[in-house]
């Protein structure tokens, strides 16, 4: 008896010690992998930038092995920063202007996506040597390293919370942060964040950075303003509130008074006021069945069931059938969720040409239109729920932080 026992003790631990073994070989060949030469390109610039910026150790994850890009990501970013560097030396314009390099080099940029497309290591050379003279240069000028900032170093320690965390897959953010830190010697509060959203959402260059870094989410909610529903423009099957701030549809079309602004086909309604100029946030609470928010422009038709896209003066956010949420471009954008947003945030910046929309419980970027605005922009809303409400919340009311515990960063 007392052997059947310790018979049936053993044989799992023989299977249990196999796996092991099989665990570590498989451990062992991942480690033998050899890394690209791009790979330890990045890992070296990492230890470059690493030693130039004072009191940041956050790129020791990179030069150390912890945090190894795939080929393909290595090889984009020493293009895209050979570019940006090369532009650097090449004119007098400041540091500012790289917010907008993206959208500017967009024949360049699909350029690089088709070399990439190629696979291998292609010929990086030239792009490494521009790289390379510019990490010389930057120790030259700063022997004793460069004091990133306040802001910066808040900035790199959320960043790498979210790494470990795993919001993140890979610390390229942190990166980009401490060339532009080296490029400009100084980046002030309201620059990092203007940073951020132009490289990161006016490109849709979002796979690692649906996350928003908490100096960015407050500095977009420190755009928050009053908006309100205009009754004039609300197609007449939509009841609102008596504040302005709540719709839903009804069960038939009231009768209303005839305006040439007055949704008549989809069930929409804008906001009283418009925007010209500066950022702009607000937030809505949607349903979870049929639901449009976005921005119309003034000279914007409302007539009939014409397609709200760009071409006709609107840039919106959709969810059809309460599972199909689309950018309503042409043709329309899919999204792909894991969660349909209960609550979403809406920035936008005029002068930018950026309208952003944001899954406010998960602190999430959903997608960006990046356009050239000319006239101004009403908000506009559309449901078809006849018993949730669509509410826009009041401008002084925020998410509490995701935080556990007091909040470092706020």
């Amino acid at each position: 008896m007392m052997k059947e026992c310790l018979q049936f003790l053993i044989e799992p631990a023989k299977k249990l010690k196999l796996r092991l073994k099989e665990t570590r070989k498989k451990v062992k060949l991942v480690k033998k992998e050899p890394l690209t030469e791009s790979q330890l390109f990045i890992m070296e610039l990492a230890r470059e930038l690493n030693r130039l910026c004072q009191r940041s150790d956050i790129l020791a994850h990179i030069w150390m092995g912890e945090d190894i890009w795939p080929p393909h990501a290595c090889r984009e970013f020493i293009v895209e920063t050979a570019n940006i560097l090369g532009m650097k030396e090449n004119t007098e314009k400041s540091v500012e202007v790289y917010a907008d390099v993206y959208p500017e080099k967009r024949d360049w940029k699909a350029h690089l996506l088709s070399m990439l497309e190629q696979g291998g290591e292609y010929d990086m050379g030239p792009f490494k040597r521009v790289i390379m003279d510019w990490t010389r240069d930057q120790r030259s000028r700063h022997p004793n390293g460069v004091w990133p900032g306040e802001a910066v170093l808040i900035m790199l320690d959320d960043v790498e919370l979210q790494w470990k965390r795993g919001h993140l897959s890979h610390l390229d953010s942190a990166v980009e942060l401490l060339i532009y830190v080296l490029l400009g010697e100084h980046l002030d509060k309201e620059f990092i964040p203007r940073l951020w959203l132009a490289q990161k959402q006016r490109t849709q260059k979002i796979g690692c950075t649906g996350y928003i870094p908490h100096t960015v989410w407050n500095w977009i909610c420190d755009a928050s303003v009053e908006v309100t529903l205009d009754p004039e423009t609300a197609n007449p099957v939509l009841l609102l509130s008596e504040d302005h701030k709540r719709m839903h549809c009804g069960l038939e079309r009231r009768e209303v008074s005839s305006s040439l602004r007055r949704f008549d086909g989809w069930w929409c309604c804008s906001a009283s006021n418009g925007f010209s100029s500066g950022r702009h946030y607000w937030e809505v609470e949607v349903g979870d069945r049929d639901w449009r928010l976005g921005v119309a422009k003034e000279s914007a038709l409302c007539k009939g069931y014409r397609p709200l896209n760009p071409q006709s003066g609107y840039f919106t956010l959709r969810l059809e059938r309460g599972t199909e949420l689309k950018a309503v471009t042409v043709p329309a954008t899919y999204i792909r969720q894991a969660l349909i947003p209960q609550r979403v945030g809406i920035y936008l910046d005029f002068e930018e040409g950026q309208l952003s929309f944001y899954d406010i419980k998960r602190r999430a970027h959903i997608y960006t239109y990046s356009e050239r605005f000319t006239e101004k922009l009403y908000p506009v809303f559309g449901t078809v729920e006849m018993v949730r409400q669509l509410v826009i919340r009041p401008a002084d009311v925020r998410e509490p932080c995701l935080c556990k515990g007091p909040c470092l960063f706020c």
